[in-house]
């Protein structure tokens, strides 16, 4: 169905009528808007107003489908075509509309996911709750995407989503535990012991050594190296006052004023003067 060619022929249907668009929109009892969006190939009429178009055009609904004056040989054979072209027009309409909707439902289900990132503090079972339900909010809209497709590519296709937003998930999660210095939202197991929990991840451990002092530290464990027992633990500060912080202050000049300060006030102690 040539739409361009449809606006055309509705455009000089009007003008033969002596018609403006906003009195040819007027007649329908829409804005002329419309009718302009027709006429500029962007959309067609509804299917409640196409006969009273016709009607007022002196056209048949055959003639405005076809985008021109159909000769009476070739009548039943445009019909035939036509009605073809509609069904297929109709068609992709509601499959478009149908896809907007399942697009919507996809980006409420992720902005679902990065509120509850962004409200619920790490260890907030809240936050893992409404992260997996907007996860099924989204893998919703995805199936909607997929309706058309076998039932196992639909099956595959949709496990390859959940995979992939998972994956996402810990991936952002581990640069959380990383860059801001808090536990893993998605713990699959939380032991508590006297000064320190372990938190096991999928794919690490992180341990929260001197828990609620103001010492707290973590070390993130991505090779699993470590256990209870053999993880460094220091009574201070270890990303403060462990040699790795300290050594940046390192300088050739021993009366370096602002590095001495610097590296003093990292200082286990450094509290007391």
């Amino acid at each position: 169905m040539n739409q361009e060619k449809i606006g055309k022929f509705i455009a000089t249907c009007r003008k033969e009528q002596n018609l403006t668009q906003e009195q040819l929109a007027e007649k329908l009892g829409i804005t002329y808007k419309a009718v302009s969006k027709w006429e500029c190939g962007k959309g067609l009429p509804d299917a409640s107003i196409m006969i009273e178009l016709c009607k007022i055009l002196k056209i048949t609904v055959n003639d405005l489908l076809s985008g021109e004056k159909v000769d009476k040989e070739d009548y039943q054979k445009k019909l035939e075509q036509n009605i073809i072209d509609t069904i297929d027009y109709t068609d992709k309409k509601v499959s478009k509309k149908n896809k907007s909707i399942a697009m919507m439902i996809i980006f409420a289900g992720l902005g679902l996911i990065f509120i509850a990132f962004t409200i619920f503090p790490s260890e907030s079972s809240w936050g893992s709750i409404y992260s997996i339900i907007g996860l099924v909010i989204s893998l919703i809209g995805f199936s909607k995407i997929n309706k058309k497709k076998s039932y196992l590519k639909r099956i595959l296709s949709n496990f390859v989503y959940i995979a992939g937003i998972l994956i996402a998930l810990l991936i952002i999660d581990y640069f959380n535990v990383v860059l801001n210095k808090v536990p893993p939202r998605f713990s699959y197991l939380k032991e508590t012991g006297d000064t320190m929990i372990v938190y096991k991840a999928p794919f690490y451990n992180v341990y929260r050594i001197n828990r609620n002092t103001k010492n707290e530290y973590y070390i993130i464990d991505t090779k699993r190296q470590y256990t209870e027992k053999t993880v460094p633990i220091t009574p201070f500060d270890r990303d403060k006052s462990g040699i790795e912080n300290i050594i940046q202050y390192k300088n050739q000049y021993v009366a370096n004023n602002s590095n001495d300060s610097h590296l003093i006030d990292n200082l286990p102690l450094a509290e007391y003067g």
